[in-house]
């Protein structure tokens, strides 16, 4: 009879342990399941709220964005997540690349001596003398190009930005 208890109390101690190390692992897993959430979503994606009119009517006051902050190449036309000089967020599009020439004619957008053709703005943009970007630079603007309703690279205060205060894309909205 001592021997059938011994080998029972055994299975039992090896099954409590095997059930430790079971709960062990599940919390590992969870927790590092929890740091990988964490990380998408801090590091590659980003929700954030529209403030302003600057990029109607693409996007509204108080929309919402899903920004892509990972694997990204700043394109033309793409709506953009840019750091400005006094640290705020600001979404913008691209319509100059580095070393394109841009200007402001009639309203009219040149981009390399040929006409943007945009069909997202609204109002009438005021001219503007040619800007030549560096390797580095990009040109952003609002979609509104009402005067004043965009803070962009048209104003000398923000200028042509570098391509490393772009945040990310805009991928949702």
């Amino acid at each position: 009879m001592q021997h059938s208890t011994i080998a029972i109390d055994r299975k039992e101690s090896t099954i409590s342990r095997r059930s430790t190390k079971s709960s062990i692992f599940s919390w590992i897993r969870f927790i590092l399941l929890l740091i990988a959430i964490y990380c998408v979503l801090h590091f590659g994606i980003a929700i954030k709220i529209v403030s302003g009119h600057s990029m109607n009517p693409t996007l509204h006051d108080k929309g919402l964005m899903v920004v892509n902050k990972l694997f990204y190449k700043p394109d033309r036309g793409d709506i953009v997540i840019v750091r400005d000089p006094d640290g705020f967020d600001i979404v913008k599009r691209i319509i100059g690349l580095p070393n394109d020439k841009i200007f402001i004619k009639n309203g009219m957008v040149y981009v390399n001596g040929s006409p943007l053709k945009e069909t997202y703005t609204k109002g009438t943009a005021n001219d503007m003398n040619e800007v030549v970007l560096n390797n580095h630079s990009y040109f952003i603007i609002g979609d509104n190009r009402t005067p004043g309703e965009s803070l962009d690279s048209r104003d000398p205060s923000i200028g042509p930005i570098d391509k490393s205060t772009i945040e990310g894309k805009v991928i949702l909205h």
